[in-house]
């Protein structure tokens, strides 16, 4: 088969934004038929690895899209990503492409911050928000913290780390498996800790907080969630610490399924 020019660029383009679409998302469990895509965003230091038993949890209406930032995984050649915005810029793209039915956002901790930003992205350059946002064990963007710890001498980053307790002993205490980590902690550190919030109207799509009982982030700081939304909002506190997502997965997925068939039996009705 002859092909001219312009349709092999044409074919070209379309096989290299696949390939990138692939890249940035794993898919569990694939539901062609889903009702709703769920993407979900890693902490600090995680990989989609950490939604990989989500969608037993939740429901065939309910696709769980995890996201795979740049730097583990598949991709842990690629360098990660330090700042915000040019994160959220190269994840635009990969969403409006599966914006063919409604989406919501999870986010977990460095996870939150960047669902969040990204809703704000696509309403003020593609007009659309997430059917839902779920904010997980992050402070709102109105709680400034000027610690900064990513550039730390590294006994005493590495110390930090293991006071969060999100990462297992067995790769603390492991000096390969830390060497091959740290770049990659320090750089997710670093996202977060050079954020910079930038006031703009609230969204308007429901938002739900998830904190843990034994976690830092204080139910005021939790709270605060709310001004950032013009729908409804919820505050939900599970036993756990930072990681509560995974000490209390079963209930956290429970609240997720309810409040999304909720919504979307309710927008059926419409």
């Amino acid at each position: 088969m002859n092909l001219n020019v312009e349709t092999a660029f044409k074919i070209i383009r379309m096989m290299s934004k696949s390939a990138i679409e692939h890249s940035w998302l794993a898919l569990p469990k694939p539901y062609p038929n889903a009702d709703l895509r769920l993407f979900c965003f890693p902490y600090a230091g995680g990989s989609a690895l950490i939604y990989r038993d989500w969608w037993k949890g939740l429901t065939s209406h309910i696709e769980v899209c995890a996201v795979q930032l740049p730097g583990r995984g598949m991709r842990l050649g690629e360098p990660p990503f330090t700042r915000v915005e040019p994160l959220v810029d190269a994840l635009m793209p990969v969403i409006m492409a599966h914006a063919d039915k409604p989406f919501a956002f999870f986010g977990h901790s460095m996870g939150a911050l960047i669902s969040f930003e990204l809703a704000r992205a696509l309403r003020r350059e593609h007009g659309v928000e997430p059917f839902h946002l779920f904010i997980s064990g992050r402070q709102a963007p109105s709680v400034t913290d000027n610690e900064k710890t990513y550039d730390l001498p590294e006994q005493e980053f590495i110390e930090e780390v293991r006071r969060l307790n999100g990462t297992p002993k067995e790769i603390l205490e492991n000096a390969e498996l830390m060497h091959l980590m740290l770049p990659l902690l320090r750089a997710d550190f670093q996202l977060c800790e050079t954020y910079t919030h930038a006031p703009g109207p609230p969204l308007d799509c429901p938002l739900t907080v998830f904190g843990g009982m034994q976690d830092c982030v204080t139910p005021e700081e939790l709270d605060q969630w709310r001004a950032y939304t013009n729908g409804p909002f919820a505050l939900r506190r599970l036993p756990g610490d930072h990681f509560f997502l995974h000490t209390s997965q079963p209930l956290m997925l429970k609240v997720l399924a309810q409040k999304l068939l909720q919504q979307l039996h309710a927008t059926a009705r419409k």
